[in-house]
């Protein structure tokens, strides 16, 4: 119900902003504008989606887990969705998130909250060592004698 009251509230907020605008500078003037802020963050999507992946491939080209890269993948994606939609407000928060710095911010934000929500589950403790041993005297599980 929360999510239902969000999209309700963006929505009459994007309208109300269309109107204000349209008022202020007329109809031709606030679709130009749209279809501006549009192609602007298109070009930087993709911009920002490049160098996204490039930074993902090289984190598993490194063997170490690609965390970060995926999340700004997530981000950018996002964003990309926020400039999709017509409307200022949402162009302006896709455009933002679009900055790295910004978006450094954003996925600081949601990793503290993430670790405050699902604390690990395997803490420090003993590691017991062992090894492996065949016994010929057992068939393996198709039948056969090891």
């Amino acid at each position: 119900m929360p999510i239902l009251l969000i999209l309700l509230a963006a929505t009459v907020v994007e309208l109300s902003v269309l109107v204000a605008v349209g008022r202020a500078i007329g109809i031709l003037a606030t679709i130009g504008l749209l279809i501006l802020s549009s192609l602007t963050g298109a070009i930087l999507l993709r911009r920002e989606g490049t160098r996204t992946l490039a930074a993902f491939v090289e984190a598993i080209r490194s063997r170490r887990p690609p965390h970060h890269e995926l999340l700004e993948g997530m981000l950018i994606a996002a964003a990309g969705v926020l400039i999709v939609l017509p409307g200022f407000v949402s162009d302006a928060l896709g455009l933002l998130l679009l900055l790295p710095p910004l978006r450094a911010l954003v996925r600081r934000r949601i990793l503290r909250s993430a670790s405050r929500r699902a604390p690990a589950r395997f803490g420090p403790g003993a590691v017991v060592e062992g090894e492996v041993v065949d016994d010929p005297a057992h068939p393996s599980p198709r039948g056969e004698l090891r």
